[in-house]
């Protein structure tokens, strides 16, 4: 296959506002530790010397706050351990089945969920171009596209696919498919079951429109498929789907008592084969989307979604000649 000669060009990255204000945040905190070890005490904010806790209060302090004020009830922090490095308290907090590394002062008064380490260098994200992506060629690509219903990123993948889908339609095999997480947030908010095996990371009203919109996929064609989910996603959120998808169906043509049906019988099944998908491709995020089995990490954009699928024919159809839309964003985002 020959593929045309791509122009290159080069995109100015704009300001990380987050990463500015970690980099102040972290001048500030070196100073503070700074002053701090010239006297052997801690420094609280204001300047004033302050004294330091023990490890067991200072720990103490961490997982009731962040119980009382972060968590409310969703899910609880455990402490697994606490010591003392670079003049802060390490803390390994569990949360949810996860664990997560914070530091805090030795006066106990700054909590940082996540530090930098200065002496290391990041791996930076590496961008993708369309044009550089070639997958394995088959007969018939195969696209697989795994989201969560209302994370950001993943619409905006099926914003840049949905057009490559009305392009190529069954010349493509299609697959959505959702990322489940285990564990998660806890029962009811965020999981379908008490043992916390399917939840989603926006709640349970996500997690509940994740299962229509595979039963739609099940149980409809693939155009009324497309109609519904991206209908949903400009018009509802993960605090109404519950309510705001029924009319949206029927609009498009779906009978929603089938769905609800499904929902109640097929559920667990549904979600136990995402699971092994998500497992089986090593899916941590949305969205993560695969051509041919491998991963495709490049721009969003109609154009260049087709061009990456374009390039898994063993023989292009005479549609990949044509020309979609340039616009998206860029290939980081993900939830």
């Amino acid at each position: 296959m020959v593929k045309e000669k791509k122009s290159v060009k080069i995109r100015v990255p704009r300001i990380n506002l987050w990463m500015i204000s970690t980099i102040a945040l972290l001048a500030i905190l070196i100073v503070v530790l700074a002053r701090g070890k010239l006297t052997g005490q801690a420094i609280a904010p204001t300047g004033k010397i302050t004294s330091t806790l023990t490890a067991d209060e200072a720990g103490k302090k961490a997982i009731d706050y962040i119980n009382k004020y972060l968590l409310r009830g969703q899910g609880e922090a455990t402490l697994k351990d606490i010591k003392e490095e670079n003049g802060l308290y390490a803390l390994q907090i569990e949360i949810n089945g996860r664990t997560y590394d914070s530091y805090m002062t030795m006066d106990g008064k700054l909590l940082f969920p996540s530090a930098i380490n200065l002496t290391q260098t990041p791996e930076l994200p590496q961008r993708q171009e369309a044009s550089k992506f070639d997958a394995p060629d088959r007969e018939k690509a195969n696209v697989k596209f795994f989201v969560m219903s209302f994370c950001p990123f993943g619409n905006q993948a099926e914003f840049g696919l949905e057009p490559v889908y009305r392009l190529l339609k069954d010349k493509v095999e299609w697959e959505p498919h959702y990322v489940i997480y285990s564990n998660y947030g806890g029962y009811p908010n965020y999981c379908l079951d008490e043992e916390e095996k399917y939840c989603s990371m926006h709640g349970i009203q996500e997690l509940n429109q994740d299962i229509r919109e595979l039963c739609v996929w099940k149980y409809y064609d693939h155009d009324t498929w497309w109609d519904f989910v991206i209908r949903v996603n400009k018009e509802c959120n993960s605090r109404n789907v519950d309510e705001c998808w029924e009319p949206i169906a029927k609009e498009v043509g779906i009978d929603v008592d089938k769905i609800k049906d499904c929902q109640k019988d097929e559920a667990v099944s549904l979600l136990e084969e995402e699971v092994k998908l998500n497992q089986k491709y090593g899916v941590r995020g949305s969205p993560t989307v695969f051509i041919n089995d491998v991963e495709y990490r490049g721009s969003r954009t109609p154009e260049a979604y087709k061009q990456a699928i374009c390039s898994g024919f063993e023989e292009p159809p005479e549609e990949c000649s044509e020309t979609l839309g340039a616009s998206g964003g860029s290939a980081t985002g993900q939830c």
